[in-house]
């Protein structure tokens, strides 16, 4: 059964820096000029923290993949960061795929973060590509016949949009465990309490790879409520309240959301979590904040 969270841990946390937590960093390739230099601002300032490996998005479409490959490419090449690139089934046939995963493989990359994909652009439901990969199941099985790699897959505490029901994803889950994944990381939540429950659901179905949380820290809580109702998660009411009336104040959203993410981050360490997946919209401060608040200090040995 999942440790469960202690209140008593709450004051532990910030007595002293803690020495036993991993950090990983998700970001997205960007899409102009301006956007890439934010994102590789970002991507030096939380290098600092020495993650134990950053993950960079996939597209649904073909649209990201070459800007995805570069910005791989370039974290190999400039960094000390171990990057860990996004591979989905969508719209490509099982050669094409793999001929990516070597491409990664030569270009030194050793991590993946394997995933079915969303529908393209335009559509409402996901079909596989004729020839593709049919599910991430699959897609981890072809990955682990080319090499070695490091394989994380997705999890999704309130279950996946489209899963009829928990069991139903909990038993996928389990299929892409079994194809080889070494670890999971979550879709984004807000309750703690959410998060335990879904360990205990892992636990009894012997999915027993670890669980990393992810967490989004909030600065725009209409922007949260779209990609929540795309992805599955609920938002609290609560979360909602915080945020009401903030709409022309974003340095106030911005010390709202740090106290909130940080608030879920003492919550998840008192109960036993010691990795956490942060997803930065390739934005620094807020996320290196609560890094911060966590104990971790630039330069410090992960």
């Amino acid at each position: 059964m999942a440790q469960r969270y202690n209140p008593h841990g709450l004051h532990s946390l910030f007595e002293e820096a803690v020495s036993d937590v991993n950090v990983s960093f998700e970001f997205f390739p960007p899409k102009t000029p301006k956007m890439e230099e934010t994102l590789w601002n970002s991507i030096k300032t939380l290098e600092e923290l020495n993650p134990k490996f950053v993950s960079v998005t996939y597209g649904a479409g073909g649209g990201t993949r070459e800007r995805t490959h570069n910005t791989v490419k370039r974290m190999v090449e400039e960094t000390s960061l171990a990057p860990a690139a996004h591979l989905t089934c969508v719209g490509a046939t099982k050669a094409e795929i793999d001929e990516v995963v070597r491409d990664y493989y030569d270009a030194g990359v050793r991590s993946i973060v394997a995933l079915r994909g969303d529908p393209p652009e335009g559509t409402c439901r996901y079909e596989a590509h004729p020839g593709g990969y049919a599910n991430a199941a699959e897609l981890v099985e072809g990955i682990r016949k080319i090499a070695d790699f490091d394989i994380s897959v997705g999890a999704y505490p309130e279950k996946h949009p489209d899963s009829p029901s928990l069991a139903a994803d909990l038993d996928n889950l389990k299929r892409k465990v079994d194809a080889g994944a070494n670890r999971a990381i979550t879709q984004f939540f807000f309750e703690p309490d959410q998060y335990f429950r879904f360990l205990d659901h892992c636990d009894s179905y012997g999915i027993n790879v670890p669980i990393v949380p992810g967490i989004l820290p909030v600065t725009n809580y209409t922007t949260l409520k779209n990609f929540a109702k795309t992805a599955g998660a609920s938002v609290p009411k609560w979360l909602g309240d915080l945020f009401d009336g903030l709409d022309d104040r974003p340095q106030t959203r911005q010390l709202v959301a740090a106290t909130v993410a940080g608030e879920m981050v003492r919550r998840l360490y008192a109960g036993g979590v010691r990795d956490f997946h942060f997803y930065t919209l390739n934005r620094a401060e807020l996320t290196y904040a609560i890094c911060h608040m966590l104990g971790i200090r630039a330069g410090q040995e992960g």
